[in-house]
């Protein structure tokens, strides 16, 4: 999955998560070494994790012409992947949903998939990456909508950058104090209370049309936010799941349509 900061992988033997990690996006010249290497059966190290390599470099054949699936929310990088011969390129038109509009984000959609076909429909799908979104779908496989706001650190990000006298913070790992008595404190407090007050009111209101839909959290900063809203709506929040991998898990259940 390419990202908007970064490259999103997964290994799969058969249909299997074995391993999921990151990269940085890479330029032209190394992707296409790359994608050459590995399209003539030699391992690229650069972007396999250490284990992987050591795991599967006595069988060189596996490699040669290994499918890779690809889904992305930024062209040019697109391009670039599809050097690499066995590049299967995963678009809306692949996914077996309902409803779905041009301009919806692959990575939303396949975020979406793979929560429903992991837990079922109804599902509310809850993103904490570089952008916040919401995204949703009913009991028919039919998407119901989503919203976009700037998250946790595109906020913080930003306030550093398009202000004079404002700091760079970083997130805090327990939810912050609220009144706060100093100006990175006070950023922290803005961003993640009004943040946290939004979401509340997005769940409760899926939560009044489709009372037995499952929730999950995705995303980089999912593991965080759901200790922040656990700590400021216990009551609320129980049900909610932290699944870091619905993009992989919903780009494993499309294959079979490619």
């Amino acid at each position: 999955m390419i990202g908007n900061s970064r490259l999103h992988w997964a290994w799969f033997i058969g249909a299997t998560l074995q391993k999921a990690w990151d990269t940085h996006h890479l330029p032209a010249a190394v992707v296409e070494q790359l994608t050459a290497r590995w399209a003539s059966g030699s391992i690229p190290s650069e972007i396999l994790p250490l284990s992987l390599v050591s795991l599967y470099s006595l069988d060189t054949d596996t490699f040669n012409q290994l499918p890779l699936y690809l889904a992305s929310v930024v062209p040019a990088q697109t391009t670039l992947w599809q050097t690499y011969p066995a590049t299967r390129i995963i678009t809306l038109d692949h996914l077996p949903l309902k409803g779905l509009y041009p301009t919806l984000g692959i990575d939303r959609a396949l975020g979406l998939l793979g929560a429903g076909e992991t837990l079922g429909y109804p599902v509310l799908v809850i993103d904490a990456g570089t952008a916040l979104t919401f995204t949703g779908a009913e009991a028919q496989r039919r998407l119901v909508g989503g919203a976009i706001l700037p998250g946790l650190r595109l906020q913080l990000q930003s306030l550093a950058q398009r202000t004079a006298a404002l700091p760079a913070t970083q997130l805090p790992q327990q939810l912050p104090s609220r009144w706060a008595l100093q100006t990175p404190a006070a950023i922290e407090s803005g961003v993640v209370y009004t943040l946290l007050a939004g979401i509340r009111d997005f769940i409760e209101d899926w939560q009044f049309q489709f009372p037995d839909s499952q929730i999950v959290l995705t995303g980089g900063d999912s593991g965080l936010l759901l200790t922040y809203l656990r700590a400021q709506f216990p009551q609320n929040t129980r049900q909610l799941i932290v699944d870091p991998y619905l993009i992989f898990r919903g780009i494993n259940a499309v294959r079979e349509y490619l």
